[in-house]
């Protein structure tokens, strides 16, 4: 009985909860005392007993041990090569055959900038950049794995023309690179896609300037949660739209703030300014009510730009436009609850002074920046996991190329969890489905 008049729509843990839509939140308010076997990998107790309130304690006397970066243990091989690629970037030369286990890579123009220097930030080489993707790769290759990648190159730098690629020649892959041979609808025919499933395809990436690592939604993969889905993606469109890579694992929300720094030319994009991200904050924080409400829960991020990139998980039975439809009926939800602060207008000349909620990115042929993907941004900006408590006190100008890794360091990956924290959105929202 005390515990009812407790229950909350909200959780009040700064952290996302598994099966959150089968969780009754209370307010923090009561002490109980648990005896328990061990904390799992998921933050869950294992075998918990309850023994009863605690009526001599209050919240205020208790503390918990220390938060520990969560990154899971390197295997050996991955370790020993990623201290190898280091060692060898480490010469002045501009061009080397880098030594990746039992691969070989050549890399030239070293010394090149591909970000210049920008107010305080000095210059960022192609040497910075490989030095980056090899020291963040444990984190970084298991959210591209089996995902098809659109590249975003600028072989000159951000300064200079770039172009976005996403079909190769199998003559032009190294041995080592995965890939995926699908119908694309733009060239009417079947094209390899690339997978970013190692390593040295992750530094080859670095070497032809892929300076933004944009990964869909969606995984090759079947296993766990789409077994019976089709992995068939060549011949035509019909047979793309059937397989597992119609099957998101994300129902995602991008926050775009309209919002101006006044400093930007005629015809130009809102510049990152705090104002405008304070106000993406606001409205992250009423998506998190409204998804509450549900019973869902999402991992949030920072752009790398001016926004930020909410993430649910979610069990792969629904199609992109079945996700996209419900995402719209979230968003407008999120809009009658503030709509002098967001907005859904696709025309941009209407979007000004408020914060556009894109739910346009859940499609097939969308891609996203991935979780710690730099982007072609002055100052080398790092796309960075937040915490929700984090909303309004951290800000994107402050992960950069260098200072992402710190933050690593210090953190470890937010998002370690993010595919064992699934929802499946028919059970939780009791969709009607002929096929699960």
């Amino acid at each position: 009985s005390e515990l009812e008049s407790l229950v909350s729509d909200v959780s009040p843990f700064a952290g996302e909860i598994p099966d959150a839509a089968k969780t009754v939140f209370v307010r923090p308010e009561l002490v109980v005392e648990v005896e328990y076997a061990e904390v799992t990998s998921a933050g869950i107790l294992r075998a918990p007993v309850f023994h009863g309130l605690r009526g001599d304690k209050s919240p205020s006397d208790l503390s918990i041990a220390e938060d520990l970066p969560v990154v899971a243990p390197l295997p050996d091989d991955l370790a020993t090569d990623i201290e190898a690629v280091l060692s060898q970037l480490e010469t002045k030369k501009q061009k080397l055959e880098v030594i990746v286990g039992e691969h070989s890579l050549g890399v030239t123009n070293l010394d090149k900038e591909l970000w210049p220097a920008f107010g305080g930030h000095p210059a960022r080489t192609k040497r910075d950049y490989l030095r980056y993707l090899a020291t963040v790769a444990p984190i970084l290759l298991p959210h591209l794995r089996d995902r098809p990648l659109t590249l975003t190159r600028y072989p000159d730098g951000i300064g200079g023309d770039s172009f976005y690629q996403r079909h190769w020649q199998e003559k032009d892959m190294p041995p080592f690179v995965d890939y995926i041979t699908m119908f694309t609808d733009s060239n009417g025919g079947d094209r390899p896609f690339l997978l970013c499933n190692n390593l040295p395809t992750l530094l080859w990436l670095g070497q032809l300037a892929d300076i933004e690592l944009h990964a869909s939604l969606a995984r090759v993969s079947t296993e766990p949660d789409a077994a019976e889905a089709s992995t068939e993606f060549a011949g035509d469109k019909e047979t793309v739209e059937g397989s597992v890579l119609n099957l998101p694992d994300h129902l995602l929300f991008d926050l775009d703030p309209y919002i101006y720094a006044g400093t930007e030319k005629k015809g130009d994009e809102p510049e990152f300014n705090r104002t405008a991200f304070d106000a993406t904050c606001d409205v992250a924080l009423v998506v998190r009510e409204v998804l509450a409400g549900l019973g869902l829960s999402a991992f949030v991020k920072t752009s790398g730009a001016t926004g930020l990139h909410l993430y649910v998980p979610i069990v792969r039975n629904l199609r992109y436009d079945e996700v996209r439809a419900l995402a719209t009926t979230i968003a407008q939800a999120v809009l009658a609850r503030t709509p002098k602060l967001a907005t859904l207008e696709w025309a941009t000349d209407r979007r000004v002074g408020k914060v556009f909620i894109d739910v346009n990115q859940n499609a097939r042929i969308k891609s996203l920046a991935c979780q710690y993907s730099p982007r072609a941004k002055p100052g080398a900006p790092v796309s960075i996991p937040l915490r929700w408590d984090e909303l309004g006190k951290r800000y994107p100008d402050e992960f950069n190329l260098a200072t992402a890794l710190t933050r690593i360091e210090e953190v470890g990956d937010l998002w370690a969890r993010l595919l064992e924290s699934k929802v499946d959105l028919v059970e939780t929202l009791g969709l009607p489905r002929d096929v699960r």
